[in-house]
């Protein structure tokens, strides 16, 4: 019998028997999506940060799911004002792009 109920959702709760396993085009097409758009979901499954103020190893566990998978949302900043090179500073570095960019295609 439950004798009381709680008006607050802890939303950092990992939910028992719950796996996150997006295929590209749902993660793309669904998730990403819906970030851009500004339309959370209910519960926040892939967390908004700057990974640009950490390093890799650094990176908060929020956004771990599973044992090796982590996944983040971040809005890309600009080195310079009027340029489209993106800012990759960190505090002790910065994160180097490797290989060549690829255009993403969903639909």
């Amino acid at each position: 019998m439950v004798h009381g109920t709680t008006s607050t959702v802890d939303e950092d709760v990992p939910l028992p028997g719950f796996r996150f396993h997006p295929t590209d085009e749902e993660l793309v097409g669904f998730y990403l999506r819906r970030k851009v758009d500004n339309k959370p979901l209910t519960i926040e499954l892939i967390k908004e940060i700057d990974i640009y103020k950490y390093d890799p190893s650094d990176l908060p566990k929020t956004g771990m799911v599973g044992e090796n998978e982590l996944y983040f949302f971040c809005r890309r900043g600009r080195k310079y004002r009027n340029s489209v090179r993106p800012n990759r500073v960190t505090e002790s570095g910065f994160w180097k792009a490797t290989g060549i960019d690829k255009p993403v295609f969903f639909g």
